[in-house]
């Protein structure tokens, strides 16, 4: 079945258009330590987490420097410290994730661990509350200098969030003072009241840790504080501190454009627009306000009818890590930052809570179980930062980042899993996941034990089985159980009666009656492969599907394929069925599809694209989108082509193969012939060929083929990232061809030019090879790099 959907969401996500006034529902989550997790598909994952990437975590940050930063500023040294300015969040997180394991499993070795590295935070938080390693070591006379660019307010954040998980998990306090010494710090400075001053942080965080910091202390000033927080932004105090006249000030990049109310738009940098939206829900959740809840409701179409990707992710560009405009959501070069993901699931969370609607839910479901997800590799060691819907096999998981902020924000997002499943209204209990396990909650007073049986996400099925105290043996209320948007029907039994007819509120199938222990209800969610097309806007996924069976989105991997990825094409009527579970791959249930292979022409570069005169029939296998890049390195895909692949015209019949005389990790050398022609030099897209760190050395490009060809022209587009770089074109480049052992420069007709923003282009006397090279001198303490490389063959214009 083919489903033609706005952007990326299915049509039933879609069905429900927030309307303005919607009644506030206001559920209350239930917590993380209050579920039990231990089904076939997260148990294993969070075990991994636990076991793995929590404990190598610490290792990662003492290497880093992140820890040892909290001992310099607690011994009051001046220099030494390491790392950027934002160091102190990522110790938070990891903190805060292994709080959340220890509330699954009393592991002494972890909680031996976590207390000695609180007692090295606490240990450098100075007298007054404040704590901030940046700035107590490099310039501790500077404090909120720079609320725009410096991550103190944000850091903050990260430590609350972090001493709250920590005093839910184990009861102790000796983290929640600190967070609370340094919030009343915070109160002091800023907020309403005489003797204070308007501030909040160029990335937003802060906001909803003081909400959760005020639930669990009760202290109101915190909450008061994050609405001043909420309330202010867009007052344009960062044009003030740093000297610019407010009318030149374009804040739309840290959401401080205009005030808070006057949004229509997700925008700016991604991650730190959905912590805003998240902290703004919470807010709203409290004031009901009205202002806010519209404009929630406004920027939440926007986001996820005009700038989600299907696999729950937001932001596409390199350049701000952000958005861009609507519908614009390349694959190749998506940025979709893991951390991001994870952003869009707490803010859909929270919506979820407030409105009790399940199209919230279900993007918060599409967020984990693809997004999410994919952002950690199956065996816990490595981590994507950057997360493309289309890789050439140039892009991998790192084990670490000098910029580490997702590496930790997966793995608390993995721990605290169980925070997400379940809410409790004074009407009953509200079901947004579907996990194998064990609930406990209190409805109205009454307690009840809920008992989950399912092999969900491969299964629809699911068994509830209730258990009520003996001196409460039964209660009357309804079970709200989340019908997702993808599933084209649902059925469910009570204790092996079907209802006939399903009472549906907001997305939910309610079952209201007086329970009894040992009450069962049978959930049966239809689970077929969909084949999904993207909103015709979206001019990058024309004429291609995407496949996705039950939450989980689908993509080829070149490890699975009998022939080249580039040759492969899905038609919408091909037939699509489960081929099994892959123990490879965690017992992830794949598919296979009917799919046409293209004839074996190949090109050279970028050129005009021609119809393919032949195509075979042949099986293709998909694997779901998390686990791609857990085995043999290869191209990748989530949008497959519908019909036979274009092949460029002209030019010989071959593939020319790529190589360069030094890459690191973060350069991709196939890049230069992907066709993305960018519009600035300064384009930073996360594909692109560069030789940083080497500076000012001589370095070269090289095209090489099966067989000769001869060729007469030849440009290049030069990346240079002056002011946020060390990448700058170059003082000279030459075309070279290879000639034996020898490497020749050709016999060019004028100068070589070297200029920003456009193609450099140089016409030479023909010449015939099968390997030609980009030769780039660098200037002196600079790098260089180059976004596209084109040729030209003499016989183009015969």
């Amino acid at each position: 079945m083919i489903l033609r959907a706005l952007c990326v969401t299915t049509l039933a996500l879609c069905a429900r258009l927030p309307l303005k006034g919607a009644p506030l529902v206001q559920l209350d989550p239930v917590p993380f330590t209050a579920v039990t997790i231990n089904d076939a598909f997260w148990a294993p994952r969070r075990a991994t987490n636990r076991t793995v990437s929590i404990p190598t975590s610490f290792v990662m940050l003492e290497k880093a420097g992140n820890l040892r930063n909290f001992d310099r500023a607690a011994e009051g040294k001046r220099e030494g410290y390491e790392g950027p300015v934002f160091m102190d969040s990522d110790a938070y997180k990891a903190v805060e994730a292994a709080a959340y394991a220890l509330a699954e499993n009393r592991d002494p070795e972890l909680e031996k661990l976590l207390d000695s590295v609180i007692a090295r935070i606490a240990a450098a938080q100075m007298p007054d509350g404040y704590l901030n390693t940046w700035y107590q070591v490099n310039a501790p006379d500077q404090r909120f200098a720079n609320l725009r660019d410096n991550h103190e307010i944000y850091c903050a954040g990260h430590l609350f969030e972090a001493a709250v998980a920590h005093f839910q998990a184990t009861g102790k306090r000796t983290l929640l003072d600190v967070a609370t010494r340094f919030a009343d710090h915070l109160d002091r400075r800023f907020g309403e009241g005489a003797g204070k001053r308007t501030g909040y942080c160029g990335h937003p965080e802060a906001e909803l840790a003081l909400v959760k910091l005020y639930k669990a202390t009760g202290e109101r000033r915190y909450f008061d504080l994050a609405r001043h927080m909420v309330e202010r932004r867009g007052s344009r105090i960062f044009a003030t501190e740093h000297g610019m006249p407010p009318e030149a000030y374009d804040g739309s990049y840290w959401q401080d454009d205009m005030p808070i109310r006057e949004h229509s738009e997700i925008k700016g940098h991604a991650v730190r627009a959905a912590y805003l939206m998240s902290g703004v829900t919470d807010i709203a959740t409290d004031t009901r306000d009205p202002g806010l809840l519209s404009m929630l409701n406004r920027v939440w179409r926007n986001t996820v009818e005009r700038r989600m990707y299907i696999t729950g992710g937001i932001g596409p560009s390199a350049h701000n890590e952000g958005f861009t405009t609507d519908y614009d959501l390349p694959n190749l070069t998506a940025y979709q930052e893991t951390c991001a993901s994870i952003a869009l699931a707490q803010w859909n969370h929270r919506m979820a809570l407030l409105y009790g609607d399940s199209r919230y839910a279900d993007v918060m479901e599409r967020s984990l179980y693809n997004g999410v997800l994919a952002g950690v590799s199956l065996d816990g060691h490595r981590y994507f930062y950057v997360n493309p819907l289309e890789s050439r096999g140039g892009h991998h998981r790192l084990e670490w980042y000098g910029c580490a902020c997702c590496p930790p924000n997966v793995t608390r997002t993995l721990a605290a899993l169980g925070g997400y499943a379940y809410a409790v209204s004074p009407e009953g209990l509200w079901i947004n996941l579907y996990i194998q396990g064990q609930v406990r909650a209190q409805i109205d007073g009454q307690p009840l034990t809920m008992t989950v049986r399912t092999d969900y996400p491969w299964s629809g099925r699911v068994a509830l089985t209730l258990k009520m105290p003996r001196t409460n043996p039964a209660g009357e209320y309804g079970l709200y159980l989340r019908i997702p948007g993808w599933t084209p029907s649902a059925s469910i039994a009570v204790n092996g009666r079907p209802i006939p007819s399903l009472e549906m509120v907001r997305g939910y199938a309610l079952v209201r009656r007086r329970w009894a222990s040992g009450d069962r209800v049978e959930l049966n969610l239809e689970m077929p492969v969909r084949q999904i097309e993207a909103h015709p806007a979206v001019q990058g996924n024309a004429g291609r599907l995407a496949l996705q069976r039950g939450p989980i989105v689908y993509c080829i991997e070149q490890c699975d394929q009998s022939v080249s990825l580039k040759d492969i094409a899905i038609r919408s009527d091909a037939t699509i069925g489960v081929s099994g579970k892959d123990p490879s791959l965690g017992n992830a249930i794949v598919l296979e599809a009917d799919g046409l292979a293209a004839s074996s022409d190949r090109w050279r570069g970028n050129e005009l694209y021609r119809p393919i005169p032949s195509a075979r029939s042949i099986r293709v296998r998909a694997i779901p989108y998390y686990a791609w890049d857990n085995r043999d390195a290869g191209p990748m895909e989530v949008w497959i082509p519908t019909s036979q692949r274009p092949a460029p015209a002209g030019g010989p019949e071959v593939t020319a193969a790529v190589s360069v005389s030094f890459k690191n990790s973060n350069s991709d050398p196939e890049s230069i012939h992907d066709g993305i022609v960018p519009t600035a030099s300064r384009e930073q897209s996360a594909l692109r060929c560069h030789w940083w760190p080497h500076e000012g050395t001589e370095e070269w490009v090289q095209y090489t083929w099966t067989k000769p060809i001869t060729l007469r022209a030849s440009r290049a587009f030069w990346f240079d990232d002056t002011g946020v770089g060390a990448c700058r074109i170059p003082s000279r480049w030459e075309i070279q061809y290879r000639d034996g052992d020898r490497w020749l420069p050709v016999r060019v007709k004028g100068n070589y030019p070297v200029t920003l923003d456009r193609w450099c282009a140089v016409e030479f006397e023909p010449v015939t090879s099968d390997a030609f090279r980009l030769v780039v001198q660098m200037q002196d303490g600079w790098a260089a790099g180059v976004h596209e490389w084109q040729v030209t063959e003499a016989e183009d214009d015969e």
